[in-house]
This record gives C-alpha cells, structure tokens and sequence, in this order.
C-alpha cells in the first residue's frame, strides 16, 4: 500500500471502460476545438489524444497526429485510421514541425508541467499556437477530499496517492510566460459534469492510482464508503451524480521569429 513520502501508481486506460464511462470528456472538450479554429494547410498536434475522438474531428479540417502515453489509448485511435504514437508528454521530441498543440483533459496527467511546455515550444513552428483545457484549480476538489479522508480511515495515506496536476491560472500562466508563450486568452471556469452511470464507475475509471492503495477485496468498499460520503452533496434524488469538475481553458502563442 502506499505510505507518506512514496508516488502514486501508473493510471491505466482501458478504452472500452473510458469511453462507456467518461465519452463525456470528449463531447464537453468540441468547444475546445472553436478556440483551435483549425485550417486546412495547418499541421496539428493532438497531445494526449485518447482513444482519437476529437482528433478525429481535427482531422476533418486539417492534418493531424495524435500521441498519448498509453498503448491502449492509441490502439484505440489507429483503429480509427488516425496516425497516432505512444509519446511520453514530458519527452516531445518534435521540432518545429506544427501549427498549433491542441489538448482536451489530459495536461492534468502529467506531472511535470515545464517539461511539457517546452516540448509543446519546440514542437510548435513560430507563430504558432497552444489551445489546450484541463482540470485547474479545485477540480474534483469534493471526490479527492473523500477519497483520501476514507483511505485515511483504512490507515493509507490518500494525499501520497494524488495522481493529478491541477494548477491555478496565475501559476500556469507564469510557467507558460517563462517560456516565452504570449498570452491570449485564459480562463478558470466551474463546469459541474453529469455522469452517464454511478460515482463508483468514475472512480474505477479515474482514481486507479487511490483505490490500488488497498487490497482488491477491500476497493468495493471504499467505493461505497466515498459515495455515501458525497450522496448528499453530487447525487439528486434520481440518482444521476454530477461531479465537481473545475476546468482551466487557455491559448497561447509562440512568436514568430524578428528579423535580424
């Protein structure tokens, strides 16, 4: 089990399991793609892509690849007929080779946010842009607090076990400025999300990293433990669970290049 100091697990992803579960990520991450206003002469990067249902879209208008660092996720999109590879996002090795890095629910993943950025800056040519969302400041606040107050109580120290990276717009701003991005537009906005099924699905789909804290056989019951913490609070009297989901959404730029 983990304990203080250690590092929470690899997140899995299962595309069946993902999409039956969460193919609301993809629909509430289309408005993304106006802000991406993609052209048909552009060439796009699709960083952490999934299974390629909004590459998919991109690739309606313009050329696309996509990347994501589990095989599975990427199997998933080549079945789509995407051109898709297994990339690490800290480890971008493209360079200057794109018009825009899109990416929808997935920056969030990945804990080393400066070495993303400047893998999204050298794979960018100048002039081009950084469109991307992903969970800011707050997210999921009220499931992250529940889970690790109920692995508290079976004696695992849940904080150790946050797989997640959700900063607060002044912060990543910052990281993205230090880059030499130029702001365009940025924005922290509460988007309260419906789920197709039971919190406990979410969690089997999301919170792999805190429920492998504790035995298989004991999961069940931290599953039941959290939503009967959070019924009152994400759950209406049909019983459909809306989560707290809170998004940071923003576009950047890289300068093109002065004359000499």
């Amino acid at each position: 089990m983990i304990r203080p100091g250690t590092a929470a697990v690899e997140q899995h992803w299962d595309p069946a399991r993902y999409q039956r579960n969460a193919g609301f990520v993809a629909v509430l991450g289309e408005p993304l793609l106006a802000l991406l206003a993609p052209q048909p002469h552009e060439r796009i990067l699709d960083l952490g892509c999934g299974d390629g249902t909004l590459t998919a879209l991109i690739a309606a208008r313009a050329s696309v690849i996509g990347v994501d660092a589990s095989a599975a996720q990427v199997a998933a999109a080549r079945a789509r007929g995407l051109t898709a590879e297994v990339v690490d996002g800290a480890r971008l090795a493209f360079a200057a080779e794109f018009d825009a890095v899109f990416s929808n629910a997935a920056l969030h993943w990945m804990r080393d946010p400066d070495a993303v950025i400047a893998g999204v800056w050298r794979a960018l040519r100048p002039g081009g842009r950084f469109v991307a969302e992903c969970g800011g400041a707050g997210n999921v606040e009220a499931v992250r607090r529940a889970l690790t107050a109920t692995l508290a109580r079976h004696g695992v120290d849940g904080e150790a076990a946050h797989p997640w990276y959700f900063p607060a717009p002044e912060e990543y701003r910052a990281r993205l400025e230090r880059q030499g991005f130029v702001m365009i537009s940025m924005a922290l906005f509460p988007r309260p999300t419906p789920l197709p099924g039971s919190l406990a699905d979410w969690l089997d789909t999301f919170a792999e990293s805190f429920l492998a804290t504790v035995p298989p056989q004991t999961r069940s019951r931290v599953k039941q433990e959290v939503e009967d913490m959070l019924r009152d609070r994400l759950a209406d009297a049909a019983g459909v669970w809306t989560v707290d989901y809170v998004r940071l959404r923003f576009s950047a730029l890289k300068p093109a290049k002065t004359a000499p």
